[in-house]
Formats: structure tokens, C-alpha cells, sequence
């Protein structure tokens, strides 16, 4: 019998399809082939991109730093969705508002080697990606036109990568994203009638009854949700409460670095190498109240696609229970 799931949080429907459930062995997932050639974000090639705003370098033997001698870099994006001068001239049009499109829009590439991926990065490197983020978020917050940084990163072409290199994004925005802000209203409701977190007792259910639980380790657990959008979506969510990324120490991004790896290894085994999108949600910058809010990473491999149904009704059709794609994801070993 399908099942109608609500998500605690946002309070949305899901369908979980179980009369046509799938396992990882039924989507059809073509396996990309690398296309070669050119690549602006491989070493040697750093003057085809934007001037770097943050770059990761060793220590020079000389007292010069090679250019091309980098673990990481943080470029301006070539072709923003917003533009980082101006000013917003908020202004309304009869019922209608609008502003400026000033933002920062940025690449965070991630590795010099141009095949690596994070499930196969040294967990060193993988935790410098997480801690550029931190950097950046620390620099923009500063700006007081941004509220929020969003973070993302697309996997795949089929997930909406144009170039193969790892890399992922940041996107600066002078208002809180509607996924966000239906997040935090959700989040603060549920504290102001039980004055806890939703997403610490989130993580205390789970823990307890264990068959949603993809990976933990000493500070994160991840998870297949109870009211999943897509199959095999995975929410990487810290033990102990947080609501800013950018206030984590260091030794936490060690411990979500470890979580990340094993959770994208073990989708790389389950589903081939899926394309996936990775999104990390965070307190918005003038939010002062951190009771009610939790930081994550959500995970989403594309293995379907979003259709009539979904965009006409909010509602999302999932042919895999949660508690079956945990279970398959925990016993894959990496």
C-alpha cells in the first residue's frame, strides 16, 4: 500500500510508492563519460579564471609562492547570477517588489586533480573544501547587504555541472532562500510549543530506532529521511546543536568531512556514480536566536525527474522507502 509521509519540518507531503518500490539495481543511471579536454580549473591554467579571492597553498621553500602550486582555490564565477557591485534599490511596482540583482556568486574548486572526486580525496582535502566554505561564509557575512550564503555543489552534467573538474559553489544572497525560510518558520514553530530543536529530536529518534540510519560517527549521523522527496536522499546532520556552519570549529569539519566521504562512497557503489546535488543549509547571517535552528547537508542523487504532478500539486512520488534505501546504503562498506 503507497504511503503519504509528512516531513516534520516543512510540513510537506511526499508519496512513497511502494507498489512500484526500487532498488539500486532498477534506475536506469547511463554512466557519463569524461569528456576531456580543456579545463580552466587545472593547474597551469589559473590566469583563464577570474582572480582568486581564497586559495590554499604550502608554505614556499623561497619566499615565492607558485601560482600553480595550490590544494585549493576560490575564483569569482565567470558568468554570475549576481553581481557583487551596487547597491539593492529595493522598490515596489504596485503589487509587485523587486531589486537589484547584487549578490556574490563564486566556485570553490576543490582539488587540482582534474579525476579526483570527494569519496576518493584524501579526508584532509576534503576538509579544506569544507573549511573554504567556513572562510568564505566569514568574509561575505561581513557585507551587510547579504542575509545568507547558499552552498551547493552539482555532481554530474545530468545534475547541472558544465565542467567535470570537482568544484563546488557559493552563491550570496541579499535575502533568505524560500526552502530556508520555510525551514526556519517550521523549526520555530516546533520550538515555541516544545522548546526543543526539531532537528535534535530528529536526531535522537533516529539514533534510537536505528532504520533510517545511513553512517555515524562521533559527531554526525546520516540519514534517508522519513519523508524523502527522492530516492536515496541522504541529510548529514551534526549530533550536537549548531545552527551557523560558519561557527564550527575545525575538528567538526573533520568529523563531517568523514561523514561526507563515506555517505558519497557508498552512493558512488550503490547507484554507479550517481549525479547528485549537495546543499548546505545554515542559519541565515541576522538570525540571533540559535536555539531553534540546526545546520545539515542534504544530499540529493538525480535519479528521477521532477514532472506535472510534482510541480502542480508540492507533493513529490518517491519509489523507495527510506528505510529500504538506508538499509541497502548501511551495508555497503568504503
Amino acid at each position: 500500500m503507497p504511503q503519504l509521509r509528512k516531513d516534520p519540518i516543512v510540513h510537506r507531503w511526499v508519496i512513497i510508492a511502494t507498489e512500484r518500490s526500487q532498488r539500486p539495481s532498477d534506475f536506469a543511471i547511463v554512466r557519463e563519460q569524461k569528456r576531456g579536454g580543456y579545463c580552466p580549473f587545472c593547474p597551469g591554467n589559473e590566469e583563464d579564471t577570474p582572480p582568486e579571492v581564497l586559495a590554499y597553498r604550502p608554505e614556499p621553500e623561497n619566499g615565492e609562492a607558485d601560482a600553480s602550486s595550490w590544494s585549493l582555490r576560490v575564483v569569482p564565477n565567470k558568468f554570475p547570477a549576481l553581481m557583487v557591485e551596487g547597491d539593492l534599490d529595493r522598490e515596489g511596482e504596485g503589487a509587485y517588489d523587486l531589486m537589484n540583482g547584487v549578490g556574490a556568486h563564486e566556485v570553490v574548486i576543490e582539488t587540482p586533480d582534474h579525476d579526483a572526486t570527494i569519496p576518493g580525496m584524501p579526508i584532509e582535502q576534503v576538509t579544506d573544501v569544507l573549511w573554504a566554505y567556513r572562510d568564505r561564509m566569514v568574509d561575505l557575512k561581513q557585507d551587510i547587504r547579504f542575509r545568507y550564503v547558499m552552498i551547493f555543489k552539482n555532481h554530474g552534467a545530468t545534475a547541472g555541472a558544465s565542467l567535470e573538474h570537482a568544484h563546488s559553489q557559493l552563491i550570496a544572497l541579499p535575502i533568505v532562500p524560500r526552502i530556508v525560510d520555510d525551514e526556519m518558520r517550521g523549526s520555530r514553530e516546533h520550538f515555541g510549543y516544545k522548546e526543543r530543536c526539531i532537528y535534535c529530536d530528529i536526531v535522537h529518534q533516529e539514533m534510537q530506532d536505528g532504520t533510517r540510519v545511513v553512517y555515524q560517527n562521533e559527531q554526525f549521523l546520516v540519514i534517508c529521511p522519513y519523508a524523502p522527496k527522492f530516492a536515496f536522499e541522504c541529510w548529514i546532520l551534526p549530533k550536537e546543536h549548531m545552527a551557523a556552519y560558519e561557527e564550527a570549529p575545525r575538528e567538526v569539519m573533520v568529523g563531517l568531512a568523514d561523514a561526507l566521504k563515506a555517505t558519497l562512497g557508498k552512493l558512488t557503489i550503490a547507484l554507479d556514480d550517481p549525479p547528485y546535488n549537495l546543499m548546505l543549509h545554515t542559519l541565515p547571517f541576522n538570525e540571533e536566536d540559535q536555539r531553534f535552528y540546526h545546520w545539515h547537508v542534504e544530499l540529493m542523487p538525480t535519479l528521477s525527474k521532477v514532472a506535472g504532478f510534482e510541480w502542480g500539486s508540492g507533493f513529490y512520488i518517491n519509489p523507495t522507502p527510506p528505510e529500504e534505501a538506508a538499509a541497502h546504503l548501511r551495508d555497503i562498506r568504503v
